[in-house]
């Protein structure tokens, strides 16, 4: 090593070491004093590097002139991020991946990312997969709520941080959808819809479930259904009907057609859990010759769902969207701020907002274009 006196030493650099060792773990909190005291140098000096220092990441402001080391390691390591997600092939994923892998490359992490199987011995496989890779952070995208626990419990041993989508997992940050408000917002719109079209009259609301998710999407369901009873309000409530069709469209399909050889009534409200399974109802009355018995709302706004509302004779009147597209950005941004050991929230909830055949051009101008590349 270069001695002290070497012409090549830039002093200043040296001078701007001295006062990162100044702290000694990176969660202490000194003030200029204190780091005047440890470094031996003036508080006037101690503020300009400290204020270049937190200016260029290694510093952060904890308090009235009182500074922590944001993380031990350099600001320019390149992180590593490990996404692991259930390969489903929806177009709810694929926009969460393509937003994620852009938003990672834009601030220079590195993404590992892993799809799995539908299945909880597959995803604790992937969960150990990810813990070899030695990930600074892991994000989950599953919705088996049944292996949650045994999936974060790899992380939490290993002392990773998780991040959570959609499913809330033990001790992972969530983020996602606020699903009893997404679901408060789709019954509301049916409601507002049968009270106009129908004087509120109504035969039957049918609940299109995905109980493996658990509480998750029973939530949204449950939001659903108070939302409904706010706009009825009448004092007989119609029958409640709950499918499970596992979120898929051919199951929901052939459960529906089953349903409906056992129902006359003419005015059925729908409410899907998600948009794969509005599309099978659709389909189902459709067959039956019953495409007027029944309005449908729905979650997720995904092109397929986007492209039905456009039909000038659906019976589709809405789907909430959560702009998976736009998931990447958040992801990102709660991640380094985790690895940035900064305080973060317990959940971070994504905007919800109404798709109707009247506002859907205005969200999704340019699904023309993007057709095919979902």
């Amino acid at each position: 090593m270069d001695p002290p006196q070497s012409r090549y030493l830039i002093k200043s650099v040296v001078r701007a070491s001295k006062v990162l060792s100044a702290f000694r773990s990176p969660g202490e909190v000194l003030c200029l004093r204190d780091v005047a005291e440890r470094t031996g140098f003036n508080r006037a000096m101690c503020f300009r590097f400290v204020y270049t220092l937190s200016k260029c990441g290694f510093l952060e402001k904890a308090g009235e002139n009182q500074y922590r080391l944001i993380s031990e390691k350099s600001p320019n390591r390149r992180f590593r991020i490990g996404y692991g997600y259930q390969e489903q092939g929806s177009s709810f994923q694929r926009a969460v991946l393509s937003g994620l892998t852009l938003a990672a490359q834009r601030a220079s992490i590195e993404l590992v990312v892993l799809d799995k199987r539908y299945n909880s011995k597959d995803a604790l496989h992937k969960a150990d997969q990810l813990v070899r890779e030695q990930v600074d952070v892991v994000i989950e995208f599953q919705t088996d709520q049944a292996v949650a626990a045994a999936l974060t419990s790899k992380y939490v041993e290993k002392n990773i941080p998780i991040i959570a989508i959609d499913n809330p997992h033990p001790g992972a940050v969530y983020f996602g959808a606020n699903n009893y408000e997404a679901g408060l917002i789709a019954g509301q719109h049916l409601g507002r819809w049968a009270r106009a079209h129908w004087e509120g009259a109504v035969d039957q609301v049918l609940l299109l479930d995905v109980s493996k998710t658990g509480w998750v999407v029973q939530d949204r369901l449950r939001g659903t259904l108070e939302g409904l009873k706010q706009m009825l309000d009448s004092p007989g409530q119609p029958p409640v009907i709950t499918l499970d069709g596992d979120g898929q469209f051919g199951t929901v399909w052939e459960a529906v057609r089953r349903h409906l050889r056992g129902v006359k009534g003419s005015r059925v409200l729908v409410a899907a859990a998600n948009d794969s399974s509005a599309l099978g109802a659709l389909r189902a009355f459709e067959e039956a010759g019953r495409r007027t018995h029944c309005v449908v709302v729905s979650h997720d706004a995904a092109p397929e769902v986007r492209k039905e509302l456009r039909e000038p004779r659906t019976r589709l009147i809405g789907s909430v969207a959560f702009f998976p597209e736009k998931y990447g950005e958040g992801l990102i941004r709660l991640a380094s701020d985790i690895l940035a050991r900064k305080a973060v929230p317990p959940a971070c909830f994504v905007r919800h907002t109404l798709i109707t055949p009247e506002n859907v051009d205005h969200f999704y101008p340019n699904d023309q274009f993007l057709a095919g590349s979902y």
